[in-house]
């Protein structure tokens, strides 16, 4: 049986949209910085959404952690982090199809920002009149040949590998610990303690071979050795992968779960 949406848990959902639109739209930034040639500025202007998903995240965690002391034993607490899951995933893909609106919107940020020199300002220009009419305009709906014209062969799998499994390690690694504190209660405090083990398989991955393969592959296309079509598949296909790995990651949360009892029961 399902929980009763309360207010809590709709505040946690809401949050963890966020978070995870957030975390899709990330993918495009570096188109952004490549169409607009100022990489460096793109990258300080999107840390400001950066920091409203990390203020998200500083709230969920401890929203959902006292949601499961509240009732620890409820049968109905998996379907509830199952919901959490999969609104992550219908986030992303919310975020794909706004990709092409985002990057119009965030290039005319980013050149503002250049001139203005300010987040402050750049912030309050967004809620002008102007800023709202750009930001109207700036409106635009996906085309089916952004799909069709990519060159499947020439798009590193390894990377959309990695990145699939980094997603859905993240993915699961965010919930496990706190759904493994309702099934040994008496070790809740180790549960939530071996959280940063798990995501540190996903951090490696993406420090190691996602993150360096688009940088180079970022100053390749400045540098003219890779066309910005074939970035931009890239980024596509990117985005993809989250999609698929934040869903696989509803197969990985159970077992992920009780391998983190187990594991705080042994040490």
């Amino acid at each position: 049986m399902w929980y009763k949406l309360d207010k809590q848990i709709i505040i946690v959902l809401v949050l963890n949209f966020i978070i995870s639109l957030i975390g899709t739209l990330a993918y495009s930034v570096r188109l952004v910085g490549v169409r607009t040639g100022k990489i460096a500025v793109t990258f300080a202007v999107f840390n400001v959404l950066m920091l409203v998903s990390r203020t998200a995240l500083t709230f969920q965690t401890p929203l959902l952690t006292k949601f499961v002391e509240s009732d620890p034993s409820s049968g109905a607490l998996l379907n509830i982090f199952n919901l959490i899951i999969i609104i992550s995933g219908i986030a992303s893909i919310v975020g794909a199809f706004l990709i092409p609106t985002f990057q119009q919107m965030f290039s005319k940020a980013v050149n503002h920002f250049s001139i203005e020199r300010s987040i402050p300002k750049l912030i309050i220009h967004s809620f002008s009149k102007n800023g709202v009419k750009y930001m109207r305009d700036s409106i635009a709906i996906p085309v089916k040949e952004s799909l069709t014209s990519i060159n499947y062969r020439r798009l590193p799998k390894k990377i959309l590998f990695y990145n699939f499994i980094s997603v859905a390690i993240i993915t699961a690694g965010a919930f496990a610990p706190i759904y493994a504190a309702s099934i040994a209660p008496d070790l809740r405090m180790t549960c939530l303690s071996l959280s940063p083990v798990i995501n540190g398989t996903a951090t490696i991955l993406t420090s190691i071979f996602i993150d360096p393969h688009l940088s180079i592959m970022t100053d390749d296309v400045v540098d003219g050795k890779c066309s910005e079509e074939d970035f931009r598949a890239c980024v596509i296909a990117m985005v993809g992968s989250k999609v698929v790995g934040t869903f696989v990651a509803l197969l990985l949360f159970v077992p992920a779960s009780y391998l983190i009892a187990f594991v705080a029961n042994f040490i």
